[in-house]
């Protein structure tokens, strides 16, 4: 069984400074002991928010050099004071969201203003934070910029003409196309609370460990038939990328968008093994206002501030329109009919993204469990009302 702690990486993070608080040194090292053992979907909570801030210092990753020249992020400050939300019939503030102990960082963005920004006691803007499934939104766009720079032919090739490895395996007629809309028709078990599911075994392993647990796979459905929400997908989309483009992830990440598109701060690509490439579903750890950089990004369709443009002609366009499987995903985006799409990874990392205005949301976060806890619910509600707010307010 390939498990170890860093499998589970495509799942996210915050930004504790060192020292900022009292035992994190001796957490650290506590859970660079036992962190292989455990697995970090199983971490406390108080765990998490020490070691989701210092995953560089837990695991190998590979460095994402900050932008020489950060694009600028305007202060424009909004009172949002007057935000309510509802939850099973509630209603609540968006200070109550605030004082939650899941509230890591918010930020929220319109075109270059920043209206409101939020850390909880620890973090600030340039703290980072383990960004889980946010980064296969990333990996989305940069198979567009691999399909751009002529090393990728379309989504619609064949896994296996990038992994030939697969041959002969359920993925032997699964397209890329496939493999963003998550939906190859293989069977995949994602529940994060069960210790023996796939996606605790295998869900941040990369290179030969992971095609070789992939391998073993059976298939379920047709390709393209089906959604099944599938981690080992997302990295598997990053080893199509780093065959096609003969390089690391983090090189072509940095040279084709961190750099040039201007992010203020250093980031960290986790790897699936000392030696391996980068976990291609997860496990960016980046500060808030680079999240909100990366939204910008996606809105403006690829384009770089002198006018270059990474992503293909319409790319977003593409990888935001429902699959046939699903009309609630494209391309390792979640979308949401008439209001935009996002970025989401478990525990609470969200990227929000509202076309129509110009607008960016974006989080880090700590909640209870992985996926739908009360945490959650809270987060999705307030973000809607923040966007409804903003839209009927100058």
């Amino acid at each position: 069984m390939f498990r170890v702690c860093v499998l589970l990486l495509a799942f996210g993070v915050c930004g504790l400074a060192r020292g900022a608080g009292p035992g994190v040194d001796e957490v650290l090292g506590r859970l660079a002991e036992t962190g292989e053992q455990e697995g970090l979907l199983f971490w406390s909570q108080e765990d998490r928010r020490v070691g989701f801030a210092h995953i560089a210092e837990l695991f190998p990753t590979r460095r994402i050099g900050k932008s020489d020249s950060p694009s600028p992020l305007r202060e424009a400050p909004v009172e949002l004071g007057d935000v309510r939300y509802e939850v099973d019939g509630q209603s609540y503030s968006l200070a109550d969201y605030l004082a939650d102990p899941g509230h890591v960082g918010m930020i929220v963005v319109r075109g270059d203003d920043v209206l409101f920004e939020d850390y909880s006691a620890g973090s600030d803007a340039g703290s980072v934070w383990i960004s889980f499934s946010v980064t296969k939104s990333v990996t989305s766009m940069l198979i567009g910029a691999a399909i751009a720079d002529g090393f990728i032919g379309s989504v619609d090739e064949k896994v296996v003409d990038y992994l030939p490895r697969l041959r002969g395996t359920s993925y032997g007629q699964a397209s890329i196309r496939d493999v963003l809309n998550m939906a190859s028709g293989v069977r995949w078990n994602e529940d994060y609370a069960d210790p023996a599911s796939d996606v605790a075994r295998a869900g941040g392993a990369n290179g030969l460990p992971l095609a070789g647990y992939l391998a073993t796979l059976p298939r379920a459905d047709a390709p393209g038939e089906t959604f099944n929400y599938n981690t080992g997908e997302t990295n598997l989309a990053g080893e199509i990328l780093r065959a096609a483009i003969g390089n690391n992830a983090s090189t072509y990440l940095s040279r084709r968008v961190w750099q040039p598109f201007g992010m203020e701060h250093d980031a960290w690509w986790s790897l699936g093994s000392p030696a391996g490439g980068e976990l291609g579903g997860c496990c960016i750890q980046a500060s808030l206002r680079d999240y909100a950089r990366i939204g910008q990004f996606a809105l403006r369709g690829g384009l770089l501030p002198n006018g270059e443009r990474v992503l293909p002609d319409g790319w977003m366009q593409e990888s935001t329109e429902p699959s046939d499987a699903f009309e609630g995903y494209g391309y390792l985006w979640w979308l949401f009919e008439g209001r935009g799409y996002a970025a989401r990874g478990i525990f609470g990392q969200l990227i929000r993204i509202y076309p129509d205005d110009d607008l960016v949301i974006a989080f880090h976060g700590n909640a209870e469990a992985a996926v739908g806890t009360t945490f959650h619910a809270h987060q999705y509600a307030a973000v809607e009302a923040i966007r409804d707010y903003l839209a009927v307010e100058p």
